[in-house]
């Protein structure tokens, strides 16, 4: 099954988001999953309560590792900021990849938190726009979507 990869440094909001996001309604066939390059012990308290105002859950999983497997199963990486991380591994940073650049939520006020989900939500919404869009025999989707 196509995977779409997002990655955070905790994976405790930014990706844990993405990845509920992408899920309520993936694309046929599609399905995202979540990784940290440096996992918190449990999400962040504020990451649920967002979720939820959304009609979302948190994924199943708790905070978990970036493995190489993991990274090399993805046809689609995105990162939310992580790259300039120096837990970021550099076979992620070698990878086709997207970064979203986005403010890590944990350091802003509620208003901030939500205002970086609600550009998780829109990206995502573009993104799995595009793979709907996308030839699904295509070789190397990752090439033509998962490109910096």
């Amino acid at each position: 099954m196509p995977t779409v990869l997002f990655v955070c440094v905790e994976n405790a909001a930014r990706s844990l988001m993405a990845e509920a996001l992408f899920n309520r309604e993936a694309p046929a066939g599609w399905r995202a999953v979540s990784a940290g390059t440096r996992p918190a012990a449990a999400p962040n308290p504020r990451t649920a309560p967002m979720l939820r105002e959304l009609g979302l859950r948190l994924p199943d999983h708790p905070p978990q590792e970036l493995t190489e497997a993991v990274i090399a199963s993805a046809r689609i990486r995105v990162t939310m900021g992580c790259l300039d991380d120096a837990s970021c591994p550099a076979r992620l940073r070698s990878a086709p990849l997207r970064d979203w650049g986005l403010a890590d939520p944990a350091r802003l006020d509620e208003d901030g938190f939500r205002a970086v989900r609600d550009e998780i939500a829109r990206r995502v919404s573009a993104l799995r726009r595009e793979i709907a869009g996308a030839d699904p025999g295509t070789a190397d989707p990752a090439g033509e979507l998962g490109g910096r």
